[in-house]
């Protein structure tokens, strides 16, 4: 009896486990999305023309500032949420003041989901259009690379980012794109 009971424990444990690791690497490359679309949106480039999905199954995991502000895009709102419930539970007529009596009405739970879900999201947008023009004010200001092409013509600009097919290049004002096949014979950084 023991046994079943434990063994049942453990496999709902790794189940929830699953569940959970599933939903928080579908939220970070969905994240991930959001600010490698705003980087390259700073360029006038939209990179899902030009992106595969696995360019953004990795997105997340290929720029550390991408990691990190999904890392603290999801713990800002579930500390948001604990501090919620927590006065909740705490000081519920303080709780009741500050929220206008609200919370005492039958709509309210749904009121709390949405609002904690609109203030992820426009945190999120807050956080990916600063990181747009913090990459766009780096990339400027980075050395110049140049690209050898198979026919020996070299291309010289500041690189925005790649995909698995396509390199970005700022020259001047203009940005070019340059595909990856045989015709890009090595890249070398200034």
């Amino acid at each position: 009896m023991k046994e079943g009971l434990i063994k049942d424990t453990y496999e709902l444990i790794i189940k929830e486990i699953q569940t959970i690791l599933t939903v928080f690497y579908i939220t970070i490359v969905g994240i991930g999305m959001l600010f490698k679309f705003q980087k390259f949106s700073e360029f006038d480039i939209n990179i899902f023309n030009y992106a595969d999905v696995f360019d953004f199954l990795i997105a997340p995991f290929s720029d550390f500032y991408i990691l990190l502000f999904a890392t603290v895009s999801i713990l800002f709102v579930i500390t948001i949420i604990k501090l919620d419930t927590l006065m909740k539970n705490k000081w519920p007529k303080f709780y009741s003041k500050v929220n206008f009596g609200r919370d005492k009405k039958s709509w309210y739970k749904t009121y709390r989901i949405v609002g904690f879900t609109i203030t992820f999201i426009l945190y999120l947008y807050i956080s990916a259009d600063y990181y747009g023009k913090y990459t766009k004010e780096k990339i400027i200001n980075q050395n110049d690379i140049t690209i050898k092409l198979a026919d020996n013509e070299l291309q010289s600009g500041k690189l925005i980012g790649q995909t698995k097919d396509i390199i970005f290049l700022l020259k001047s004002e203009n940005v070019y794109a340059i595909p990856i096949t045989s015709l890009v014979k090595e890249i070398k950084i200034n």
